[in-house]
């Protein structure tokens, strides 16, 4: 028969949980022993419809195959340039020598004229309101004085999620967001009964071996020596009368 130990940091554990649910079976405790010792937190991951038997565990298989994250290269502009090379005419206001070019913005009139009507530094004024006066000019040697060099584009590897396609600047962002949002956690004694998700197969073989009925009754023995689950071996026997009878 297989022998099983019960460390004295396991019989509190247990203890403690037949404490909080009384009508706890054998079943139920003997799995909650299980989850306690082999330090189990299954976790369903909706997506594949499959529980594992860890989010470490998961994660550690997705990251194997791919699935969890990717490197992705992405480009970063700074700015927008007002004036160009193209601009044929422009617009400028006075006060502050902001300028909207004729081929970067949709409406550059209508934009001078709001930038005007609302600037800080317009104090003229004609019936108590702003005056909207600026410049226009057409002329390339005026206009070419206005185009600013643009900082090159800059490069910068962040990271996709292989799920949802979402970027993260780092892959412990990816992966506490696939935490968050993809995975939903068990306990133990949910699992082998349930049926409308599948085990991965490696967690499904430990659960498979583990409710032998020897390990089982090994486990009652272990714990028949520990005077504290008396009353709940006597409601588990009981218990196991009834349903022979």
């Amino acid at each position: 028969m297989s022998t099983i130990v019960v460390s004295d940091n396991l019989k509190e554990i247990v203890l403690a949980f037949l404490k909080k649910n009384r009508k706890a079976d054998l079943i139920t405790t003997y799995l909650y022993f299980l989850e306690k010792k082999h330090h189990i937190k299954p976790v369903l991951f909706a997506r594949e419809k499959t529980i594992y038997q860890s989010q470490e565990d998961l994660i550690r298989r997705l990251e194997e195959q791919g699935k969890l994250w990717r490197e992705t290269e992405i480009k970063i502009q700074f700015g927008q340039q007002s004036v160009n090379d193209q601009t044929k005419k422009i617009y400028i206001c006075p006060h502050t020598g902001k300028v909207f070019g004729d081929n970067t913005h949709p409406n550059p009139q209508d934009a001078i004229y709001d930038w005007v009507s609302k600037c800080p530094e317009n104090t003229e004024r004609l019936n108590g309101l702003r005056v909207k006066r600026f410049f226009v000019t057409e002329d390339h040697e005026v206009i070419k004085n206005y185009i600013v060099k643009r900082k090159e584009p800059m490069t910068k590897i962040v990271f996709s999620s292989a799920v949802t396609g979402k970027l993260f600047n780092s892959k412990n962002a990816v992966i506490e967001d696939f935490i968050k949002n993809q995975l939903k956690t068990l306990e133990l004694v949910e699992v082998p009964n349930q049926n409308r998700y599948q085990i991965e197969e490696h967690f499904l073989s430990f659960i498979q071996t583990q409710l032998d009925d020897s390990k089982i009754s090994a486990f009652v023995e272990a714990v028949s020596e520990i005077k504290e689950f008396a009353p709940y071996l006597n409601q588990w026997l009981e218990s196991a009368t009834d349903e022979e009878s």
